[in-house]
């Protein structure tokens, strides 16, 4: 069987797997959120967080309560790892330094899981499952939260409420995240991966010699890191390292993992606002730009030239022998579309367009599928300005879903895509201009750092502010520079977004609904989602284009 071969058939069971799941979690989730009734562990929970689950939340308190939340996840895991050396089952390792301590500490609770660190080096098992493991499950909940809000904002009208936080953070944790990631971990340790606490130990080498290695939770913290659209890993070879991905299937299982609930949430979306067809459109407009992505990026690693390139059948560098190329790919396109960030190869060994089209991928925003709740709210975003330009090319005023898109929604709409480009660019721009921070590219010489020097930096706040996670492993962002701005970028680039989406859930829900008339643009039709896949794209180019021309594609051209 040719690689090429293998890759689509992985695609086509992948595919499969996920359109025989959507229907009934998308369901499921929307009962979950939609439910008058409390679990009786979900009403312990919260009494002891001293909680009014059933009490009504305009858009100010929801977004107080996500911010209020999050400031203690963060706080919390800071002093975690800095008092790591006094803690039981610490492996004998020193507590995490204040600038690296304040980046990991915001990367897992901004849902990003950038790691600046080796894990196995670095981090004990008691910060690995009750800090990162735990941040894995409630970041992404958060997430999830915010897009059923603005999910709400569709659906009500003439009241501004949106639910209310505790009680969407609470379900989404207990109903949906732990039961599925119990049993992905089942799976994952029935089918090699590590699940124990067990302390370091020295082992040999199949070629000679002797390395040293320990084990963990692992299976546990894999499946939330993938379900979750997290993406830190228990090593630093992440999801590459058969600890945590031992074999082909486990592999095509975390790409399963990864996907399925943004998928999934369309169909929610569609059942909430009471038009499946509404979320079926949607759908088709991540599942064009995915399949695209892949095709795409298949055919880049796949296409390859020089004799080294022909011996090996692709592009081999940075890859598992036992996944190759096919799996590699639609792992990395699926982790850069989303912001998970895990990795089974390394994309700075990708060949230059691979790496240029995982790094459009982070540029969209995530929407295709999107992050676990990022992805819905950010398509929705682009949904709306899709609207708006349909409304401008016909001279009438535009409406999605029976609600009028006025000047005050634009505003925040166009606040929304804004945030990432201007941490992106500008933070990139400053690392270009400074001595220490061009040092960081351990490829080149510091002055000289050329295309892929500069890949390395864009793509690292790339990640960062999109909240993606992953990296170019040539740049060392382990220094007091890069951990504070990214740990920067990816506070702003997850929490300012989620202050324009729930001001603007706060909007909608507020109207009152608009009938449908003749004039109405039909944005449950295919000619829509053809708009909505145009919008996104080229918002995206003109946007980054200057700074992918300087990068991926100067080195690709070269």
């Amino acid at each position: 069987m040719s690689p090429v071969f293998a890759g689509v058939l992985q695609l086509t069971a992948l595919v499969a797997a996920l359109a025989l799941a959507y229907r009934p979690l998308g369901d499921h989730m929307a009962a979950v959120y939609n439910s008058p009734r409390h679990l009786r562990v979900e009403k312990v929970i919260y009494r002891c967080i001293g909680a009014d689950a059933d009490a009504e939340m305009r858009w100010p308190a929801y977004l107080r309560g996500v911010l209020a939340f999050s400031a203690a996840g963060v706080l919390f895991l800071y002093l975690l790892q800095r008092v790591q050396g006094g803690l039981p089952l610490s492996l004998g390792f020193v507590s995490i330094s204040p600038d690296q301590a304040f980046n990991t500490a915001a990367s897992f609770v901004a849902n990003t899981n950038w790691q600046s660190y080796s894990g196995e080096q670095a981090m004990g098992h008691v910060v690995q499952t009750a800090g990162l493991a735990v941040q894995n499950f409630v970041s992404a909940a958060t997430g999830m939260a915010v897009a059923i809000a603005l999910v709400r904002g569709f659906a009500r009208s003439r009241t501004g409420d949106l639910g209310n936080f505790w009680a969407d953070l609470v379900r989404g944790t207990v109903r949906v995240l732990v039961p599925i990631a119990v049993i992905g971990a089942v799976v994952l340790v029935a089918c090699g991966a590590v699940q124990n606490f067990s302390g370091i130990h020295e082992v040999g080498q199949f070629m000679g010699g002797h390395q040293q290695t320990n084990g963990g939770a692992v299976a546990s913290q894999e499946v939330i890191k993938e379900l979750g659209t997290n993406g830190g890993g228990y090593f630093n070879a992440n999801s590459a390292h058969p600890f945590e991905n031992p074999d082909a299937f486990t592999n095509l299982f975390e790409i399963f993992l990864i996907l399925v609930i943004p998928f999934a949430l369309t169909r929610t979306f569609g059942k909430l606002v009471g038009n499946v067809k509404q979320g079926y459109a949607v759908l088709a407009t991540m599942g064009v730009i995915w399949l695209g992505f892949t095709a795409l990026m298949m055919w880049s690693e796949f296409a390859h030239g020089g004799p080294a390139l022909q011996a090996a059948g692709a592009a081999m560098e940075g890859k598992e022998t036992r996944f190759g190329v096919g799996s590699s790919a639609i792992f990395s396109v699926a982790t850069t579309l989303t912001s998970t960030g895990a990795v089974d190869s390394f994309h700075s060994s990708f060949t230059a367009f691979g790496g240029g089209i995982q790094l459009l991928g982070m540029m969209l925003g995530e929407i295709a599928p999107g992050g676990v709740g990022s992805g819905l709210y950010g398509m929705l975003v682009m949904a709306i300005i899709a609207v708006f330009i349909a409304g401008l090319m016909v001279g009438r005023t535009p409406e999605y879903l029976g609600k009028k898109i006025g000047t005050r929604e634009i505003k925040l709409a166009a606040c929304y895509i804004l945030i990432t480009p201007t941490l992106v660019l500008g933070f990139s721009a400053a690392s270009m201009v400074l001595p220490d921070a061009l040092g960081s590219m351990l490829n080149t010489k510091a002055l000289g750092a050329g295309a892929h020097g500069f890949s390395e930096v864009l793509y690292a706040f790339t990640s960062g502010a999109n909240n993606n996670g992953s990296a170019f492993a040539g740049l060392n962002a382990d220094t007091p520079w890069y951990n504070t701005t990214i740990g920067l970028a990816m506070l702003l680039g997850r929490f300012l977004p989620m202050v324009f989406v729930l001001a603007l859930a706060g909007s909608l829900a507020e109207q009152k609904p608009i009938p449908e008339t003749a004039g109405t643009l039909r944005t449950e039709k295919p000619l829509f989602a053809g708009l909505l896949v145009g919008t996104i794209l080229i918002i995206t180019g003109l946007t980054y284009f200057p700074a992918l021309a300087l990068g991926p594609l100067a080195e690709g051209l070269s």
